[in-house]
């Protein structure tokens, strides 16, 4: 073992090696480290280590907000989706409601025409009917001249009505 130290010395000789002011230097290195630990590396490992955790903050906060707005998007579709398909359900009913309207005012126009075709048939009825019965008296009434002319004679009243209600019965026959 004396041999090693002996060894060391001269090692340490050799380099320039001056113990005393090796050991003085590793003191105030200590020294130096310990102050610096205190003053200046904690509070810049502080400093690190608030920094890194805003930074886990604001990812997380990140990461949140990109959920949300998927979340938000999802929703917004689905209302989009839910909106065309009310719209579209609407468009179905209004055009059924439409089309019911259509038929409906439709039937309305036919019976309306109809009642207006029968109106007008009653209307051509009754007139054919005075007229037919106008054109009978007046038959009648040329029969009874023609008769009265023909005979000579001067009808009454009960000869002209005798005579229009055979013509006006040979002319409905």
């Amino acid at each position: 073992m004396d041999q090693i130290k002996g060894i060391a010395y001269q090692i340490a000789g050799d380099f320039g090696l001056a113990w005393a002011k090796f050991f003085a230097q590793v003191i105030i290195f200590i020294a130096v480290y310990t102050i610096l630990k205190k003053y200046a590396f904690g509070p810049i490992l502080a400093m690190l280590e608030q920094r890194r955790q805003r930074i886990a903050d604001g990812e997380a906060k990140l990461e949140k907000i990109a959920k949300d707005a998927a979340d938000a998007a999802k929703n917004a579709q689905a209302i989009v989706d839910k909106a065309e398909a009310d719209a579209a359900r609407r468009i179905k009913e209004a055009d059924d409601a439409a089309k019911a309207l259509q038929e409906r005012r439709q039937q309305d126009a036919v019976a309306s025409a109809n009642t207006i075709i029968a109106k007008a048939r009653e209307a051509a009825e009754l007139e054919k009917e005075q007229f037919m019965s106008q054109l009978k008296r007046e038959f009648g009434r040329m029969v009874a001249d023609a008769t009265s002319r023909v005979t000579g004679k001067v009808l009454n009243t009960d000869d002209q009505t005798r005579i229009n209600q055979e013509t006006a019965a040979q002319v409905s026959a």
